[in-house]
């Protein structure tokens, strides 16, 4: 039995020859392998001596050697052809293995701790070690199944896998964990479509840096993972996949959702002290809540109360069940407020707090009730005076000359709701950004806004107006003795011009192309369609009668 380990100062012999030139062998130089894992195509690692560290990435050609088993997180490599090259934008380096052999697997007792970057004091112990052609070779399969049936599997992750954050992932990843409090849990649902009947349920999961992502999950998955998601515990999550969200079934303010399959794996955190996921904050201005109003993406918003109604009964129809309720208005720096309606163990957060607290107020659904409100729902929070630095620059102002300011609501001065619910009209002025971003928007009812940006080109290369009746304003087509018109069902001897254009409208944001009608048009334009035709002509006489002056 030989008694070995890694190299001394094995680190600092690479960091001081980083690119080997091959006129002078290398000298012996054996390292141990920390947390090697899959980065797309390649493998990354970490190298030890024992007293440093030194970040490492495996050939593409080397990458059959983590399948076989023969490279191995926590064994033992012996370094045969290398580079170390500078991390752009670091001040670290990052060495590339290009030809290696394995000393030593990982060793069957657990090792317990990992060695730090400073200097290790006392004698380092060795690792006892079969000689080499002794060793049995391994698949990365058995070694796996071997390590899963030790470990108690939340807990020993924590040690052998490397946890991702949410905003990290994308669909083109290979294998990630996360660890996630879920935050919402939806309930399981039925539905049938060509290929029959199935079940389906989500979850929302959060992780410590306050980041969400909605996971879906299918069938089979749905049925295995229904009991084993609760609502404020922690797990691990792996094996999952990511596709672009669908913004019509999400909430969330991620361009990604996850599914889950009967694959994928899902392990509750108990022996670790569970995080408190932070609360992220995405603030809409209470005067910018217009685009906002029916709309599926939850909103956040914070505002000094200025009001707080007494609390109210609201019988709900479906179980004739009887809801607490209470309203709150908040106001901002925009001079504009708005109603919050506070629903269930919600309406207790504002008995006991100083007057004109400031609120911030996470995933709200924007109603039209009185042109623009704000309600909460299950998964909605509130945090009264946050220490937040939008917190005390709104207390500051509305302290020094807010509290004497007049405000108006934000929904003053618009339409109500349309009779068949089929529509929210708001005035509130948006960039043409906002109609570039959202080009779904209009497509399930109308909707109505406020522009304000500058008329360029008029497209010319299209008929401007049409021949209308002067009676109902219907289009009409040239017929004989007259103009036929489809609307009155008769003959006219004349008809009018009226306008339709295609112009271009750009603010500072974007731009876009308008269609305009003719009421709207005659103020682009400053005449008549029958007007411009007239001065049109006149223009083009005098311009033939100059041209044939000039021949002549």
């Amino acid at each position: 039995m030989v008694k070995l380990g890694p190299t001394p100062d094995a680190i600092s012999t690479l960091l001081a020859n980083p690119s080997p030139d091959g006129s002078s062998p290398i000298p012996e130089i054996v390292v141990e392998i920390l947390d090697l894992r899959r980065n797309g195509n390649r493998y990354m690692f970490t190298a030890s001596d024992g007293k440093m560290k030194l970040k490492g990435i495996l050939s593409s050609n080397l990458s059959s050697m983590v399948d076989s088993g023969d490279f191995q997180n926590l064994g033992l490599v012996r370094v045969l052809e290398y580079t170390v090259n500078d991390i752009p934008g670091k001040p670290e380096k990052c060495m590339i293995l290009i030809k290696c052999e394995m000393v030593s697997p990982a060793p069957e007792a657990e090792i317990e701790s990992e060695f730090s970057k400073e200097e290790v004091k006392g004698e380092q112990v060795g690792i006892i070690l079969k000689p080499k052609q002794d060793m049995v070779t391994k698949s990365a399969n058995q070694i796996m199944h071997e390590q899963n049936g030790n470990m108690a599997p939340a807990a020993r992750m924590a040690m052998t896998r490397r946890v991702h954050p949410i905003v990290s992932l994308n669909p083109y990843q290979g294998n990630w964990t996360i660890k996630v409090r879920v935050t919402n849990k939806g309930p399981m649902r039925t539905y049938t479509n060509a290929r029959g009947q199935g079940c389906v349920f989500n979850v929302e999961l959060t992780d410590e840096d306050g980041t969400e992502i909605q996971a879906t999950m299918f069938n089979e998955a749905a049925k295995k993972f229904f009991e084993k998601f609760d609502l404020g515990k922690v797990y691990y999550v792996s094996k999952g996949s990511l596709k672009l969200a669908n913004k019509k079934f999400s909430t969330l303010k991620n361009d990604y959702e996850m599914t889950l399959n009967e694959n994928s794996e899902v392990d509750e955190v108990c022996d670790e002290e569970a995080f408190v996921p932070e609360t992220k904050f995405d603030f809409v201005p209470i005067d910018m809540l217009g685009p906002h109003v029916n709309q599926k993406v939850l909103v956040d918003v914070i505002g000094v109360v200025t009001s707080v109604s007494p609390t109210m009964s609201i019988r709900r129809k479906s179980n004739n069940e009887s809801i607490p309720k209470r309203d709150i208005t908040i106001a901002d720096e925009s001079k504009k407020v708005v109603v919050v309606s506070l629903w269930n163990d919600l309406i207790e957060l504002l008995d006991k707090v100083n007057q004109s607290p400031v609120v911030a107020i996470k995933s709200l659904r924007v109603g039209d009730y009185q042109g623009v409100s704000l309600s909460t729902l299950s998964k909605s929070s509130i945090v009264v005076d946050p220490d937040l630095p939008e917190a005390k620059r709104l207390k500051s102002w509305y302290d020094s000359e807010g509290k004497e300011v007049s405000m108006a609501s934000v929904g003053s001065g618009m339409s109500p709701s349309a009779s068949s619910g089929a529509w929210s009209m708001y005035s509130d002025r948006i960039p043409l950004s906002h109609l570039k971003d959202n080009p779904s928007l209009g497509e399930d009812k109308p909707v109505f806004f406020s522009v304000k940006a500058y008329i360029g080109p008029i497209k010319s290369d299209q008929t401007l107006w049409y021949r209308a009746c002067k009676v109902c304003n219907k289009k009409v087509t040239v017929g004989d003795g007259g103009y036929w018109c489809e609307g009155c069902q008769k003959i006219a001897e004349e008809c009018s011009l009226r306008y339709i254009l295609l112009a271009r409208a750009m603010d500072a944001t974007s731009d876009v192309y308008l269609s305009m009608f003719n009421n709207e048009a005659e103020k682009i334009i400053g005449c008549s369609a029958d007007e411009l035709l007239i001065f049109s002509g006149s223009v083009l006489f005098r311009m033939n009668t100059m041209t044939r002056r000039g021949k002549g």
